[in-house]
């Protein structure tokens, strides 16, 4: 996995004062129940799905299902090639898991690896894996595993020669091929390979080039490929295509169709040495269930969370210096509600559900870092700026909930990005000023 570049830059100190073919979307669905309903008043139970897995959709409290699932669903079942864009937090994840399970053998055949997942980061790796444990309540004889680089290579190795193989395998490209390389993980028995955030798979040039060495090693007949993402660039969809064969596309080519309905999103001007003070304010200020502050190095990350600490707010970080064990550890305590505030980099800006969190700061806008920083063009770096800021903004407010994003502008380039945004978007981004008030109801769900 790509992690963070080299850190250029620290966190200043607190100041006191200072031509496809377009598929049409629904309406925005309302929730029940973390369910959908929209136009057509369907349920799960009108997919046929097997009562193993049933009941296990009825445990996690869908009823409705949203109109991403309801367009998509009935034909992965069916065995089609997908290729899907849909806007953030409408159940993306549970297309390819409730359609690879309906799919599987209640008992499947004890050493045969038939799905394979992989997405960008470890975090969303161990979260699909935790959505197919989920989905799997009731199939006990159906396996599944994560694989991801910062854990020790040998108890993969393990996992994959021990008595109980997973059918399901989750991770990231680069472990996935190691072990796939050195024969540990055979993919010669795959029916169904997924790329979620597929996008970033395949816009960056060396997790593309682990992504088709491994696609080539599943079998070339028989097989189904799903490819899935928030959006995807003019490159990422010509690649797609070339993974699929008649493959159902659902692209959003009016980009406006990508606002979450329910965010509130913000503006706030600050120089770079305000930007502290202003959030303390805001945190202070505003309620919320669980906040995710988005920065752009680890070195910021470290910085700012010990600024929170310092300042008694209960914050707790997220970034690619951390090792994996603690990262893993991290991340489930937020999602579990243990802690209120997290301030991350990129690494989970991406494809992460945590139902609770209502609140998002763009603290620093996104920008290119590493080795692609000196060779991206403007337009690269403007689309990755949007892309990256619809991802993240996208953490609140998923499933149709109310939300808040709230982005700090402190440089001409900050100011570039976020038009860049309204444009794309066709959405206005109100500024917030000293004095405004937020009106709790609209971020928060009564």
């Amino acid at each position: 996995m790509a992690e963070e570049g080299a850190e250029d830059q620290v966190l200043l100190d607190y100041v006191e004062e200072a031509d496809d073919t377009e598929i049409a979307e629904t309406e925005a669905p309302k929730q029940k129940d973390r369910g959908y309903v929209d136009v057509h008043s369907s349920g799960f139970r009108d997919f046929l799905l097997k009562p193993e897995l049933m009941k296990a959709v009825a445990d996690c409290g869908f009823e409705h299902p949203s109109p991403v699932q309801h367009e998509c669903i009935p034909q992965a079942i069916l065995g089609d090639d997908l290729i899907c864009q849909a806007k953030s937090g409408t159940g993306k994840t549970a297309v390819f898991v409730i359609a690879t399970l309906q799919q599987i053998d209640t008992a499947p055949a004890e050493d045969e690896v038939v799905v394979l997942v992989m997405c960008h980061t470890r975090e969303l790796a161990f979260q699909i894996q935790t959505e197919y444990k989920r989905f799997c309540k009731y199939l006990p004889k159906v396996r599944s595993h994560v694989f991801f680089g910062g854990i020790p290579i040998k108890q993969d190795r393990n996992v994959l020669s021990g008595d109980e193989k997973p059918h399901i395998v989750i991770g990231t490209p680069g472990r996935i091929q190691v072990l796939a390389n050195e024969k540990s993980l055979k993919l010669d028995k795959v029916k169904h390979f997924v790329l979620d955030e597929c996008d970033h798979l395949l816009d960056n040039t060396d997790m593309r080039a682990d992504v088709q060495a491994i696609y080539m090693k599943t079998p070339r007949s028989g097989r189904q490929v799903m490819l899935l993402s928030a959006t995807f660039s003019k490159e990422s969809r010509k690649v797609s295509k070339m993974f699929t064969h008649n493959a159902l596309e659902i692209f959003i080519d009016n980009e406006e169709k990508l606002k979450l309905e329910g965010l509130q999103q913000y503006y706030c001007q600050r120089e770079e040495a305000q930007k502290n003070s202003k959030l303390l304010e805001l945190l202070d200020s505003l309620e919320f269930n669980q906040v995710i502050i988005f920065v752009k190095s680890t070195q910021r990350c470290q910085a700012l969370t010990k600024l929170l600490v310092d300042q008694n707010f209960p914050a707790i970080e997220i970034h690619g210096g951390m090792n994996q064990p603690e990262r893993i550890k991290k991340f489930t305590e937020f999602k579990d509600f243990k802690h209120r505030i997290l301030v991350s980099t990129d690494v989970l800006a991406r494809g992460i559900d945590i139902e609770r969190v209502n609140i998002v700061f763009n603290y620093d806008l996104p920008e290119i870092r590493g080795k692609r920083a000196s060779t991206a063009t403007d337009e690269e770096k403007s689309k990755h700026g949007t892309d990256m800021y619809l991802h993240r903004v996208a953490r609140a407010g998923r499933f149709g909930t109310k939300g808040l994003s709230i982005t700090f502008v402190a440089t001409s380039e900050d100011a570039d990005i976020l038009q860049a945004v309204q444009e794309r978007y066709e959405y206005e981004i109100k500024q917030l000023v000293d004095g405004d008030s937020i009106e709790q109801s609209s971020y928060m769900n009564v």
